[in-house]
């Protein structure tokens, strides 16, 4: 029941929040610091303060007190560090590569600097705790608990992917009229990584967060994005989105074989162990 409350709860904060948000959307008060803005992040936030209720009411300060003291959880190796930054980066580059291949022509790259996307991941980290208490703090270890790590990961990607479809339909949202079935796959495969990097450094939230930061701020490397997309429940992306997409299941998959059988009961404490190899 407490994971029916979260997901019920979690969905219907945020949906009424983001279409809040688009009703005061009116001209010159589309940006963050107009009214639309702070609403919007309220239900960014929601995943978070869903969790944090739910723990409290259940387990009180304590358990809080244990979810909380996950995302200080720091003291991993040094290559889950470098897996957290550089794994979405490599696929999209790999996936122009492809795309070189396949066509004869590289794909559009984005002209933003390295430099501004390292600070971009490195402040935007600490944002995704918002999102990520709730995804992988609360949600993950107890579907693994019924699941397994692996049916976990699938069943949170394609839910978590569909908490994000009202940015599909709404105007102006940077993801509109976008194909959200090639979405509901990437990022479906993109939960079976988080929740692999989740298992090895036993639950750390700062890991995941700092790999969610990474993949929302390295995405515009080689842009996938259709312009012009009118529809959003088509399976109309991109040539280079799919070659995203079946690079990611590629690597899932394998993430997949490895998770069977994971215990994944350290995933639910605050205490530093020794990662895994």
């Amino acid at each position: 029941m407490s994971l029916l409350a979260y997901f019920l709860l979690t969905f219907l904060i945020t949906w009424a929040v983001w279409f809040a948000a688009a009703a005061l959307a009116a001209p010159g008060n589309t940006g963050f610091f107009g009214i639309r803005g702070p609403v919007f992040l309220l239900g960014v936030f929601a995943p978070a303060l869903v969790s944090l209720a739910l723990t409290a009411r259940a387990e009180g300060p304590a358990g809080v007190k244990r979810l909380l003291a996950r995302v200080g959880h720091w003291r991993v190796g040094a290559r889950w560090y470098a897996f957290a930054v550089g794994y979405f980066a490599a696929i999209k580059l790999t996936a122009a590569l492809v795309h070189r291949v396949a066509t004869d022509e590289w794909p559009r790259f984005g002209d933003t600097p390295w430099a501004l996307i390292l600070v971009g991941i490195m402040v935007s980290t600490w944002v995704q705790a918002g999102e990520e208490l709730g995804w992988r703090g609360y949600a993950l270890p107890r579907l693994a608990a019924h699941l397994g790590l692996g049916g976990a990961s699938v069943l949170l990607g394609g839910m978590w992917a569909l908490w994000h479809l009202p940015l599909f339909l709404l105007p102006d949202s940077g993801s509109t009229g976008q194909s959200f079935p090639a979405y509901l796959l990437q990022v479906t495969a993109l939960s079976v990584a988080l929740a692999w990097l989740s298992w090895k450094t036993e639950g750390s939230l700062l890991l995941v967060m700092l790999m969610h930061a990474s993949v929302n701020n390295t995405t515009s490397i080689v842009p996938a994005a259709v312009d012009g997309a009118i529809a959003p429940i088509a399976f109309r992306g991109s040539l280079l989105a799919w070659i995203t997409v079946g690079l990611l299941w590629a690597v899932g998959a394998l993430l997949l074989v490895r998770m069977r059988g994971a215990d994944v009961r350290g995933m639910l404490s605050s205490d530093a162990r020794r990662p895994r190899g």
